[in-house]
């Protein structure tokens, strides 16, 4: 491929040269091709407005549960990505996915696990089929409560 070229109509032309090995013939390829370009909203922004510690009972005190309340601008998301990572952000300790369905305003619930008490980064991306938005926290789990 010889690689496009701009004529004056802002169309591209692309030329190809491919060889025949049997006959030692060349084949010019000449033509225009278009394009378009469809802008979408996405989602534009994510924000942890609230950590809050759930309550257990001492028999289900082997995971600390946090839930984060999330809220988004722009279109809504169709899943949601948690990753738990260090207090550094460099070394994740678990991921999960789920989907999610919001029908009206983007404001929604996520219930993560915490095995062992200590300082965690976590990173929640909220993603569509055209756009992924993200928000970032450090939270310190203290055996069942959180900060």
């Amino acid at each position: 491929t010889t690689g496009p070229s701009s004529d004056s109509d802002s169309s591209a032309t692309v030329e190809s040269l491919e060889d025949n090995p049997d006959g030692g013939c060349h084949i010019y390829r000449n033509g225009y091709y278009g394009s378009s370009i469809t802008v979408v909203e996405g989602i534009l922004e994510v924000n942890i407005i609230q950590m809050t510690s759930v309550q257990m009972t001492e028999s289900q005190a082997e995971n600390s549960l946090v839930d984060f309340v999330v809220t988004c601008q722009g279109s809504l998301p169709t899943d949601v990505c948690t990753v738990v990572s260090d207090p550094t952000c460099q070394v994740s300790k678990s991921m999960v996915c789920d989907p999610v369905v919001i029908t009206d305003e983007c404001l929604l619930t996520i219930r993560r696990a915490f095995e062992e008490p200590g300082m965690y980064c976590i990173n929640i991306t909220l993603g569509d089929d055209t756009s992924q938005a993200l928000a970032s926290a450090l939270i310190s789990v203290n055996g069942g409560e959180s900060t």
